[in-house]
């Protein structure tokens, strides 16, 4: 009798439990309080039920509501957002339960990913510190900036929803934020004045095709579908920490990752461009802004070259569409390949977003692209964009560059500002014919714009990579 009674107990617990988790509605991790939603836009809140019908209604829109018809178990609603504002309420019922989110913001909303240079919060990593984190953390009790970490897992097949939470800006949570991310999204804040939503998604020793998925690789046949570690598998990453947070309406992206590809520049040349398309498809948000940082120069085994790896982001940077490239080759760092200038990379990124996305006069983007070069007499004149009022080297002397004759054989070259162009000559080379400039594992960058900002490492060649 004890036994028969227990069961029923069970058999009792077992049903109230699955009503609760089906019929209730159940909403993805990333739809929650403290969210933040993109401002002027139509944005999508989904969830699932078992019950046919999900009314929605917005607190900025008092007395309009929207409806749902749940298929599948899944429902969705695109809901119309205003300018920045809140904080606001949003309802979410059905014929029997009700849910409130309560303090949601809108305001500008950014996808932040990548691997570990993205990843490395404001605690750093062991020994190797993010330089001026103190002061950011201990000054970022910010009511209107909310930060959501995607939990990190890997999946075969892509999930439905990530696990993480919607936080307000504020010591505590920063600290273990995306230092790169942070930064950024700060540096917006106190320029655009509206509230600011960080959703950071980041893994780190992950390789682009982690983060693609499994369609747009089949165009890269020579890429192994097989299961490797964790954060290396092809599509895995995207599956578990990018596929959930697709229907949730960004601004943009910004991606600091490379250095697990530097081995094989050509594919990546191919494969970067490849994976911002397979984002901007999925999202159906048109080509919406892409900003990414350049690989830091490091002590890279000497059987790889990372400057062609760094061509290859500059590479994208020229033929993406909406595309912008924060340029470190002043800031890595010889000893480790997790350079401590997070702050002087966010606010890079953070310099593309206002004058390329939000439009903002006056404010320098880019450090100074190589454009032409032309051969006078012994020596080379070169010709740059985003260098309108010449050049400077803050101080350095002006180096990094090499020149080679039709022999391909390349010398360190004698390098002079002559106004709005570079002067390169070298006595071993009478007759150059090619200009490389920071063309090496590790090197520091000398050449700037009048705004500071660095150029990145170039060559004037085409030759094959040796």
């Amino acid at each position: 009798m004890k036994t028969y009674v227990c069961k029923v107990i069970l058999l009792c617990f077992l049903v109230s439990v699955t009503v609760s988790v089906y019929a209730a509605i159940q909403l993805p991790a990333i739809i929650s309080d403290h969210m933040v939603l993109q401002q002027n836009s139509t944005v999508k809140l989904w969830g699932w039920s078992d019950e046919s019908k999900i009314t929605v209604k917005a607190g900025w829109e008092p007395g309009k509501e929207y409806h749902a018809t749940v298929a599948d178990g899944k429902w969705l609603v695109s809901v119309y957002t205003p300018g920045a504002g809140g904080p606001y309420d949003i309802t979410i019922a059905s014929t029997t339960q009700t849910i409130v989110l309560a303090d949601v913001l809108l305001g500008e909303v950014w996808l932040c990913s990548g691997q570990s240079n993205m990843q490395m919060s404001f605690r750093g990593y062991n020994s190797q510190p993010v330089y001026g984190s103190n002061d950011v953390v201990a000054n970022s009790a910010d009511n209107d900036i909310r930060l959501f970490t995607v939990t990190r897992k890997t999946s075969p097949q892509p999930v439905t929803d990530c696990e993480g939470e919607w936080k307000r800006s504020q010591p505590s949570a920063v600290v273990d934020f995306s230092a790169v991310a942070y930064v950024y999204g700060k540096y917006l804040h106190e320029v655009l004045q509206v509230p600011i939503g960080l959703i950071h998604s980041s893994w780190g020793g992950s390789p682009a095709e982690a983060w693609m998925d499994s369609e747009a690789l089949k165009k890269f046949p020579e890429i192994d579908l097989s299961e490797r570690t964790p954060a290396k598998t092809p599509a895995y990453l995207f599956n578990a920490m990018i596929y959930p947070i697709i229907d949730f309406g960004i601004r943009g992206v910004i991606w600091y990752q490379g250095e697990e590809n530097r081995t094989n520049p050509a594919l990546y040349r191919r494969l970067f461009p490849a994976m911002i398309d397979n984002w901007r498809a999925l999202w159906q948000q048109g080509d919406f802004p892409f900003y990414f940082v350049q690989i830091a120069p490091y002590k890279y085994s000497a059987t790889v070259n990372t400057a062609y790896l760094r061509e290859a982001q500059l590479d994208a940077m020229r033929t993406t569409n909406n595309t912008g490239m924060a340029v470190t080759m002043d800031i890595g760092e010889y000893e480790t390949i997790h350079p401590g200038e997070k702050i002087t990379v966010g606010k890079r990124l953070a310099y593309w977003a206002l004058a390329k996305t939000y439009q903002l006069d006056g404010i320098a983007f880019s450090g100074p692209v190589y454009k032409t070069m032309e051969v006078a007499e012994h020596k080379v004149i070169l010709h740059f964009e985003y260098a309108d009022n010449g050049f400077t080297t803050l101080g350095k002397p002006l180096d990094g560059f090499t020149v080679a004759g039709s022999d391909k054989r390349f010398y360190p070259a004698t390098a002079i500002i002559k106004g709005k162009t570079v002067e390169v000559t070298c006595d071993s080379v009478p007759q150059p014919v090619a200009v490389r400039y920071g063309w090496e594992n590790f090197t520091v960058g000398t050449l700037f714009n009048n705004a500071g900002l660095p150029a990145s490492s170039f060559r004037t060649d085409d030759w094959s990579e040796e």
